[in-house]
C-alpha cells in the first residue's frame, strides 16, 4: 500500500512537470517529500512544489487564468 501511494506521487510530479512543460514554466524543485515517504506506512505522500521567482509566478497565474477560460 505504501509502495502505492509514493508511485502515485510520483506520477503527479511528472504529470505536473509535463503540464508546466507544456505552459513554458519550469519548477526545478519540484519533487516528491522525501520526508513524507519515510516510515514504513507513508499514509499521504507530499509533493514539494518549491520555491520560484516572480516571473515564473506570474506565469503560472497567467497559465492557470488561460486554462479556466471557457
Amino acid at each position: 500500500m505504501a509502495a502505492d501511494q509514493v508511485k502515485a506521487a510520483e506520477e503527479a510530479v511528472a504529470q505536473l512537470k509535463s503540464g508546466l512543460a507544456a505552459a513554458g514554466i519550469k519548477l526545478p524543485s519540484l519533487r516528491v517529500d522525501p520526508v513524507s515517504c519515510a516510515g514504513n506506512e507513508p499514509a499521504n505522500p507530499l509533493v514539494e512544489l518549491g520555491r520560484c521567482n516572480l516571473a515564473t509566478a506570474r506565469q503560472m497565474a497567467a497559465a492557470l487564468e488561460e486554462g479556466a477560460r471557457p
